[in-house]
């Protein structure tokens, strides 16, 4: 775990400098974007008393992984030392990893520290993460691939609006899902393999 957080932490550093070389001079308020991405993982998880909903769980998986790039940002920001934050991190995710209860409470009180802290909450993020069944290593699969895929949007037009979301007929995210079930999470050419099978298929249309 210790190792993949390290991984993480250093994709994230590098997707930032890709956007802001200097990021972490730039004093983002990475706490706003958090709570903003909150309150849209709720809409998909269902809140509505008078309305008929069900929890869409793929979105709201999507919207922690969101989160956890906006998390990883503000730790950065805020403690320069990757070890250090790794450590904190792992200890945090082991301890929380049987956390149970109440969905909607777990995120209220996650995002009330937020807004209060005007930080990432490390335990609050863990106990949703718990609550919302998703394991560190899917957590881990998941933030590659759409790490990976922000690169790859970056790469090709994103920033000057000369992208193509849709390709194939399909918004990138959708190939996104497929790629990352056909390729091998372990192998250590993972980050690399994600980025060549979404070119290939960018390609073609």
């Amino acid at each position: 775990m210790q190792q993949q957080l390290l991984k993480m932490l250093e994709m994230q550093d590098a997707m930032n400098a890709r956007v802001t070389a200097q990021w972490r001079d730039e004093g983002y308020p990475w706490y706003r974007a958090i709570w903003v991405e909150c309150a849209e993982m709720l809409d998909h998880y269902g809140w509505k008393w008078w309305k008929k909903q069900s929890p869409d769980m793929e979105q709201v998986i999507l919207e922690l992984v969101d989160i956890w790039h906006f998390g990883l940002s503000d730790l950065l920001q805020n403690n320069k030392e990757a070890h250090a934050i790794a450590q904190t991190l792992s200890q945090s995710i082991a301890a929380h990893a049987s956390a149970a209860g109440d969905f909607k409470t777990a995120l209220e009180a996650f995002v009330a520290k937020v807004l209060s802290d005007k930080a990432f909450d490390v335990e609050g993020f863990c106990r949703v993460m718990a609550v919302a069944g998703l394991s560190f290593e899917q957590l881990y699969v998941q933030y590659v691939g759409k790490n990976v895929l922000n690169f790859f949007r970056q790469d090709h037009g994103y920033k000057d609006g000369t992208y193509r979301k849709r390709w194939l007929g399909r918004e990138d995210n959708e190939h996104l899902v497929e790629v990352l079930l056909e390729l091998n999470a372990s192998s250590d050419t993972f980050q690399t393999d994600v980025y060549e099978a979404l070119k290939v298929r960018y390609l073609q249309g």
